[in-house]
Protein backbone atom coordinates (compact mmCIF):
# COMPACT_ATOMS: atom_id res chain seq x y z
CA UNK A 1 0.00 0.00 0.00
CA UNK A 2 1.23 3.47 -0.76
CA UNK A 3 1.49 5.61 2.61
CA UNK A 4 0.73 9.51 2.34
CA UNK A 5 1.94 11.33 -0.07
CA UNK A 6 3.59 15.10 0.35
CA UNK A 7 0.40 16.98 -1.05
CA UNK A 8 -1.79 18.47 0.99
CA UNK A 9 -4.98 20.40 -0.60
CA UNK A 10 -5.49 23.51 0.53
CA UNK A 11 -8.49 26.30 0.73
CA UNK A 12 -8.11 29.61 -0.91
CA UNK A 13 -9.68 32.53 0.28
CA UNK A 14 -10.36 36.18 0.07
CA UNK A 15 -9.80 38.54 3.02
CA UNK A 16 -11.33 41.88 1.40
CA UNK A 17 -14.95 39.81 0.38
CA UNK A 18 -14.71 36.89 2.59
CA UNK A 19 -14.78 34.40 -0.44
CA UNK A 20 -13.87 30.75 -0.06
CA UNK A 21 -13.82 28.93 -3.36
CA UNK A 22 -10.87 27.38 -4.57
CA UNK A 23 -9.71 24.07 -4.00
CA UNK A 24 -5.84 23.30 -4.82
CA UNK A 25 -2.85 21.07 -3.41
CA UNK A 26 0.68 21.74 -2.89
CA UNK A 27 3.25 20.02 -1.98
CA UNK A 28 4.43 21.06 1.53
CA UNK A 29 8.21 20.12 1.84
CA UNK A 30 8.61 22.68 -1.32
CA UNK A 31 6.18 25.28 0.22
CA UNK A 32 5.77 25.34 3.72
CA UNK A 33 4.83 28.85 4.11
CA UNK A 34 1.37 29.66 3.04
CA UNK A 35 0.04 29.79 -0.66
CA UNK A 36 -0.64 32.92 -2.25
CA UNK A 37 -2.07 32.76 -5.91
CA UNK A 38 -3.96 35.33 -7.97
CA UNK A 39 -7.11 34.62 -9.22
CA UNK A 40 -10.42 35.54 -10.65
CA UNK A 41 -13.28 37.00 -7.85
CA UNK A 42 -16.72 36.84 -9.33
CA UNK A 43 -17.88 39.51 -6.38
CA UNK A 44 -15.39 41.89 -7.38
CA UNK A 45 -15.23 41.44 -11.80
CA UNK A 46 -11.17 41.06 -11.12
CA UNK A 47 -8.47 39.23 -10.38
CA UNK A 48 -7.14 39.82 -6.63
CA UNK A 49 -4.91 37.40 -4.48
CA UNK A 50 -6.44 34.74 -2.54
CA UNK A 51 -4.34 33.08 0.48
CA UNK A 52 -3.89 29.40 1.99
CA UNK A 53 -6.98 29.63 4.86
CA UNK A 54 -6.37 26.32 5.38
Amino acid sequence: MAGKGQRDHVILGNDQTGERIYLTSKNRRNTPDRLVLKKYSPKLHKVVEFKEVK
